[in-house]
């Protein structure tokens, strides 16, 4: 059997006991029978085991290692050894038990001492807790101070971020010596963010702790503010805008410094003064020195001043690219930063309400406008310094042309600075101001001229061919400059008021003034031709001069239209009465002028009074007659040359064909009423051969009336006659 182990395998045994030896029969053995049917079964039962059972595997085993060899002695001595191990096992346990019980008893004693010593110890324990029950709730309460503490040491700290500003943050915003930078605009940015967020702690309980960091914070705010506006005065001394970029630091700066409306005026002002000094030294430089280093052919503007309206357009020039220039280099910050400006203002607004007392417009930041406001107060002194050169110039120079040019230019300019810096702005109102004087000294130059013509009686004689006077011809070329200038110009739509447009004041100084003194120059003529001719010849070179032009035909076309139209009839009377004089027709259209009057108060017996006229004598008759038989053949070349002193063919043409048809009318009268006094007196005739046909004789009433047309026999000529010689 295995050491270590009580029994042995069960399996041995049983594996074993078929091989006992069988007993020797006894008295007390069962039959013979009965013994074999034991045997029967035993051996029944061995041959029913399984040797591949493992029990039976272990046990064969275990004889194996006993060296136990199969025999009567060895298979009888087994069962006793076997039996010998199973008491010797059981002892040995029996003992194990014993040594376990003994071990039992000792820790019975041992958990009998622990339970009196945790008895002992409990009371130990009740008895300290009750000691120390004071301490304790005194230790609890301290650590509900410890941890009370500790809270308010955290919000003291994070007040202490929040609200306290440290000396260092104060000296960067403060201290003069400490630049202006990011640094500077975050520690900034932090004090405002105090200064809002002690709004929080009036409400509070305790309004002392808010009001004490408000006055801190404003006191720090402010000394910052001022530190801000001296730098960026500093900065503006030193700007140089030639270079059209401003730092992002001093947008930055402005941008802030908005939220102090009053410090941002101030400083915007200090800058348009400097750069007011700064322009007008460079507009002095620009007119009186070379560029230096420059091109030696750029001459200095006042090398021009002999010739205005080059001189007045290099500084206009000049003006004009300085203009762009300086808007140029502040539009960055007015156009591009005009949002934050705008909100700058506004919120400062709030923290200095009067300045909505005097600038109500400043509440809606406008960054065009503050760009132009600033731009024309950059420009002050350049343009007093413009005004006082142009006026000086132009009241140096007479040429009527050259200073309507310069009117032109003015108003081009003043058009351009009006879209640039705004209709309101200091240049553009400077421009209609010196175009106006510049106007009135035209003006002036040309009612001086006028009045020297006025006393020279020489030139306001009117020549022998009775053409317009050379004053006036020398006025309309002048006048046909001063319309091509205006036509070249821009703006020659643009009208100005009711006078029709721009040019109306230049035509009336340039050519009303001229042509009423050459109508006055006609009433020296004592002949109506000649003074009708030679108004006409006025009004139609006047007329000729300005039709070409929209502008001038205007407003002066339809007066002078309407005043030659009154001559034109003035000339077709003068006509009319040249051809009938030169005729003979008029003495007997003063004759018949009885007779011309409604055909109903026409009688046969005044019709044949006619014949009784003296006019209407045969001899007198004839005579006419006969004068207007040598007047026809050259009746027209006579009556054109009538007006041959009017420089108009076509007028002349129009005038003569109207007088013609006049005469032809008045011809066909006379001859109506020479052919109704014959009919008028055959009529009479015939009534008297029937009352006294025995006293007279038919060859007398032949020769008295022949056939009928006594009249029409001496003045032959028909009105068909007249109109074809006369076509």
């Amino acid at each position: 059997m295995a050491t270590g182990s009580y029994f042995p395998p069960s399996g041995a045994a049983s594996s074993l006991s078929p091989r006992l030896p069988t007993p020797a029969s006894s008295p007390l053995s069962p039959p013979a029978q009965q013994r074999s049917n034991a045997l029967s079964n035993r051996l029944t039962s061995v041959l029913s085991v399984s040797y591949a059972d493992s029990d039976i595997r272990d046990a064969l085993e275990t004889l194996s290692l006993r060296g136990i060899h199969n025999t009567a002695e060895v298979r009888r001595q087994l069962r006793v050894d076997v039996q010998k191990e199973v008491a010797d096992c059981n002892a040995e346990i029996v003992r194990d038990f014993g040594r376990v019980a003994e071990q039992l008893e000792r820790i019975g004693i041992v958990i009998s001492s622990l339970k009196e010593t945790c008895d002992e110890m409990r009371k130990h324990i009740v008895l300290a807790k009750q000691d120390t029950a004071p301490v304790l709730e005194e230790a609890s309460a301290l650590m509900n101070q410890k941890e009370e503490a500790e809270t308010k040491q955290h919000l003291l700290d994070a007040f202490t971020r929040h609200f306290i500003v440290s000396d260092d943050e104060l000296l960067i915003l403060t201290s003069v010596e400490e630049p202006i930078n990011d640094e500077f605009f975050d520690v900034l940015a932090r004090v405002k963010q105090v200064h809002r967020d002690c709004e929080a702690l009036l409400g509070a309980e305790n309004e002392r702790l808010g009001l004490e960091l408000m006055e801190k914070s404003s006191r720090s705010l402010d000394s910052a503010y001022q530190k801000l506006y001296r730098w960026i005065q500093k900065e503006f001394k030193s700007l140089n805008l030639e270079d059209p970029r401003i730092s992002n630091t001093i947008r930055r700066a402005l941008r802030v410094l908005a939220e102090r409306p009053s410090l941002f005026h101030s400083c915007l002002d200090f800058f348009a003064e400097a750069r007011d000094y700064v322009l007008s030294d460079a507009f002095h430089y620009a007119l009186t020195d070379a560029v230096s280093g420059g091109d030696s052919a750029v001459k200095p503007i006042e090398f021009s001043a002999h010739d205005p309206l080059r001189y007045i357009g290099d500084m206009l020039a000049w003006v004009h690219s300085t203009t762009v220039s300086e808007r140029e280099a502040l539009e960055s910050l007015f156009v591009g930063d005009g949002e934050a400006l705008a909100k700058g203002i506004q919120v400062g607004l709030s923290s200095e309400p009067w300045a909505r007392i005097d600038e109500d417009e400043e509440i809606t930041f406008d960054g065009q406008k503050a760009l132009s406001d600033l731009v024309n107060r950059d420009l002050i002194g350049v343009a007093r310094s413009l005004r006082q050169r142009v006026e000086l110039i132009i009241q140096g120079h007479d040429d009527p042309v050259t200073c309507y040019k310069v009117v032109n230019l003015l108003s081009f300019y003043q058009v351009t600075f009006s879209k640039l810096v705004g209709p309101k702005s200091n240049l553009a109102e400077l421009l209609q101001s010196l175009e106006k004087f510049t106007l009135n000294h035209f003006q002036t130059i040309t009612h001086e001229e006028v009045g020297r013509l006025s006393a020279d009686h020489s030139a306001l004689t009117p020549s022998e061919d009775l053409s317009a006077p050379q004053f006036l011809l020398d006025a309309l070329e002048v006048l046909t400059s001063l319309m091509k200038t205006h036509d070249a110009s821009l703006g020659t739509d643009d009208t100005s008021d009711d006078q029709g447009n721009k040019f109306t004041p230049v035509l009336r100084a340039a050519l009303d003034p001229y042509l009423g003194l050459a109508k006055s120059c006609a009433a020296e003529l004592p002949n109506p031709t000649a003074r009708a001719i030679y108004l006409a010849n006025i009004h139609i070179t006047t007329r000729s001069a300005i039709t070409p032009y929209a502008f001038a035909s205007a407003t002066h076309l339809t007066p002078l239209s309407t005043s030659l139209s009154t001559i034109r009839v003035d000339l077709l009377e003068i006509q009319h009465r040249y051809l009938l004089e030169a005729s003979g027709l008029q003495v007997l259209l003063t004759a018949l002028e009885p007779f011309s009057k409604t055909s109903a108060m026409r009688t046969e017996q005044d019709l044949a009074t006619i014949a009784n006229l003296p006019e209407f004598q045969p001899e007198a008759l004839i005579a006419i007659s006969q004068q207007l038989d040598d007047f026809l053949p050259s009746a027209l070349m006579d009556a054109t040359d009538n007006l041959k002193r009017l420089q108009s063919a076509a007028f002349v043409k129009s005038v003569t064909e109207e007088a013609v048809e006049a005469f032809c009318r008045d011809f066909e009268f006379v001859e109506g009423m020479i052919i109704g006094a014959d009919e008028a007196q055959n009529v009479g005739k015939k009534s008297a051969q029937a009352d006294e046909a025995d006293e007279n004789e038919s060859a007398e009433s032949s020769d008295e009336g022949g056939d009928g047309q006594i009249l029409k026999r001496l003045f032959p000529r028909t009105t068909g006659e007249i109109r074809v010689l006369l076509s």
